[in-house]
């Protein structure tokens, strides 16, 4: 059982470090041929990383990552591709920004407001995907279709939202309009770290809470032992008794609150306004660190550290002269790779299954005869 496990452990390494590897390859063939020093812009991306502003960025841009994975994992455990979590965030985070920004909310104890916007952007995060999920079970559309539509009607209801004559106001000193901006009792203190000017976000706590909150459902819950049985096997969970139809709302309900949380450290750690320059495509951003990290809390973890480390990265590179549009190839090459090498560590895997199953059945009327 020993070897097993250990074996176990080197095939789901297999496949995210292969990737990485073939990324950094061309990557490097790419950089060569531009007529850039593979490992003099190696070690100036790894000699970044060690810049404590850098390093806090990173960390931060990993939270949010982590989140937007986490909400498009849930999905993928139900074969669900909730490619709408992009517009569940925005919009999330647009409308509990207006509501954390209101004047009322200034005589309310800090805990209580933090609490009512994350509850809030939860709230509507849901109710978004939960219009996908609605429409796949009681008329069978594809979840991909209506969440992709349902982002373009994110866009334009946050654009007709952010109107000063609706719920935005104009920034002072600038051309850009946003929700009225959130108090002090309305936000959440972030981290220090030693020698940057950047604060960690403080809901790094709830993307960590969050990570173990997924992990428990999936392993210790009723729900989630049907939720993968009912990704595995549709026809196999309504044989057991599990409503298949209920589960897909539930699953969309779920990744939906999930997707809510997105913004929030942004908002609450950082912009205290949901404005025109706020993060875009942070959704999109997590089906790539879902898929690297295998849909597991701590592989999606390690993923997300490190496109937030990429991405800061790419700001160095740009001042040193290396287009920084290498940073993207890279990601790019590593989400592609990623799923060649995932079935190809399948399709070995089932091979020494099956070779182990044969020798087990080769040797075992070896022993009857011995103890006869």
């Amino acid at each position: 059982m020993g070897r097993l496990s250990l074996r176990s452990v080197y095939l789901g390494l297999a496949a995210p470090v292969g990737a990485l590897l073939f990324a950094l390859l061309v990557c490097a063939a790419i950089l060569g041929a531009t007529g850039h020093p593979p490992l003099e812009v190696a070690e100036a991306m790894v000699g970044s990383l060690e810049r404590p502003r850098t390093a806090a960025n990173s960390l931060n841009s990993a939270t949010t990552y982590y989140l937007s994975a986490v909400a498009v994992a849930i999905g993928f455990k139900m074969r669900l591709f909730n490619i709408g979590v992009d517009g569940q965030y925005r919009l999330a985070a647009m409308l509990a920004a207006a509501l954390a920004g209101a004047s009322f909310m200034d005589a309310l104890p800090s805990v209580l407001r933090i609490a009512m916007t994350v509850g809030a952007a939860m709230l509507v995060g849901a109710v978004w995907a939960g219009i996908a999920g609605f429409l796949k079970v009681t008329r069978g559309v594809s979840e991909v279709i209506s969440t992709i539509m349902l982002n373009a009607v994110a866009t334009a209801l946050v654009a007709f939202l952010l109107n000063p004559d609706r719920l935005a106001v104009t920034v002072a000193g600038s051309n850009n309009i946003g929700t009225p901006t959130i108090t002090e009792g309305g936000r959440v203190p972030g981290f220090g770290y030693p020698g940057s000017s950047s604060d960690v976000f403080g809901l790094i706590l709830l993307a960590a809470a969050v990570g173990v909150a997924y992990w428990f459902m999936l392993n210790r819950t009723r729900f989630g032992f049907d939720l993968k049985a009912t990704g595995q096997s549709q026809s196999a969970a309504v044989a057991s008794g599990v409503n298949v139809k209920r589960m897909v709302l539930a699953s969309m309900l779920l990744s939906g609150a999930a997707a809510g949380l997105v913004g929030m450290p942004q908002l609450l750690g950082a912009s205290y306004s949901y404005a025109l320059d706020f993060p875009a495509g942070l959704g999109f951003t997590g089906i790539a660190i879902a898929l690297l990290g295998r849909n597991h809390p701590v592989g999606m973890a390690f993923a997300a550290l490190l496109w937030g480390g990429l991405d800061q990265t790419s700001n160095v590179l740009d001042l040193s002269g290396v287009p920084k549009e290498i940073v993207v190839i890279m990601q790019g090459v590593i989400v592609l790779s990623v799923v060649i090498a995932y079935e190809l560590v399948r399709r070995y895997r089932l091979r020494l299954e099956q070779r182990d199953v044969g020798r087990a059945l080769g040797t075992a009327p070896a022993a009857e005869e011995v103890r006869a």
